[in-house]
């Protein structure tokens, strides 16, 4: 064999480990596409998957804040109902209560004509109604010949005291006070001694 053939083998195996190295070399980065193709495609997957998830989990959400919110204007409609009743027909008991009194005072002013027997029908009245309100909670405050105390009394007038142990002291209630459950409903206007 002469040189050039030999040459030309030599060269063959050379252009045939090239091809061998650029098919492989091709090969394996088909092979390295598809493995990133096929992992893409399984993210994608994945991200579908999980996106789906968080819209259900959206959506139940929205559900549960619109039932939630429904349930709550139900609730406040419903209270406010209520309170309305409550305002409206609250005193319906101390009204019903006081009716007879009522009646009875109708009555005694019908007998008005005999004197005595319509002061004793009055007082009978007035009786009647007091124990009525005190039975609802409704009771006196004692003023007269207290020391003025001005988270129960409300002094109208003043009036100089005749000796050092009146001052200070209620000489005259102008109008009732009352308590209502132990609470001060109305003051008592009073007369203090200074």
């Amino acid at each position: 064999m002469s040189q050039e053939e030999k040459k030309i083998e030599n060269e063959q195996p050379e252009v045939e480990t090239q091809a061998t190295e650029t098919a492989a070399s091709q090969a394996s980065q088909e092979k390295h596409h598809k493995r990133a193709h096929k992992r893409r495609g399984e993210k994608s997957d994945d991200s579908t998957e999980k996106l789906q998830e968080m819209g259900e989990k959206l959506a139940e959400a929205q559900d549960k804040y619109v039932r939630l919110y429904s349930e709550y204007e139900n609730y406040r409609k419903r209270t406010n109902l209520e309170k309305a009743d409550l305002i409206i027909n609250g005193s319906k008991d101390m009204i019903k209560a006081v009716l007879p009194v009522v009646d009875d005072m109708e009555r005694a002013l019908t007998a008005m004509a005999d004197e005595d027997a319509a002061k004793e029908g009055v007082q009978l009245i007035y009786n009647k109604l007091m124990t009525i309100l005190s039975q609802k909670g409704l009771k006196p405050i004692e003023a007269k010949g207290q020391k003025f105390d001005e988270n129960l009394h409300e002094a109208v007038t003043q009036f100089p005291a005749a000796d050092e142990k009146q001052k200070g002291t209620v000489m005259d209630v102008v109008e009732k006070g009352y308590y209502l459950n132990d609470k001060v409903l109305r003051y008592a206007k009073v007369v203090v001694a200074v």
